[in-house]
């Protein structure tokens, strides 16, 4: 399944529900966001998404600790966490995703190489954080991320774990 139709799956359940998805997005750029965006209509399931590219923008519009740059870097499960409940605190949406990571050229390290991703997906009572490592380019790793945060999402509405499959 593409992008757009992931999107479109997404915004059927959204609808249904009657609730509001947000995103805390670094690696991808506001990539989830487009993606969404993409569906006519989605003005009435989407408000806002958070692109912080920045370590100092996570903290301030995300409310994440500097500390946690430090301790466990900015591609962590803490921080994506952290970037999820923020989104929803500051948009009102029930559901949230969040992800950080290293998308290339360059920027890997042996503990994080190129195509580490974080990923965390936010309901109101639900947390949930997967690492994935993608391969391919620069381009693959922020498509399969995107995908990966649209599919997590939807397997969160139908009530399901979005790490499973």
């Amino acid at each position: 399944m593409n992008l757009t139709e992931l999107a479109a799956e997404l915004g059927d359940r959204l609808l249904r529900l009657n609730e509001q998805v947000t995103t805390a997005e670094s690696c991808t750029g506001g990539g989830i966001a487009e993606a969404i965006t993409r569906i006519a209509g989605s003005s009435a399931w989407f408000e806002v998404g958070f692109v912080t590219y920045s370590n100092a923008q996570k903290s301030a519009l995300l409310g994440v600790p500097t500390r946690l740059f430090d301790e466990v870097g900015a591609v962590s499960q803490d921080v994506v966490e952290v970037m999820a409940r923020g989104a929803q605190q500051r948009s009102g949406a029930r559901f949230a995703v969040a992800v950080s990571g290293v998308a290339g050229p360059g920027g890997g390290s042996p503990e994080k190489p190129v195509g580490t991703v974080w990923l965390a997906w936010a309901a109101a009572d639900q947390l949930f954080a997967r690492r994935f490592i993608f391969a391919g380019d620069r381009q693959a790793v922020r498509e399969q991320s995107v995908a990966a945060a649209l599919v997590g999402l939807i397997r969160l509405m139908d009530g399901e774990n979005p790490l499973q499959g």
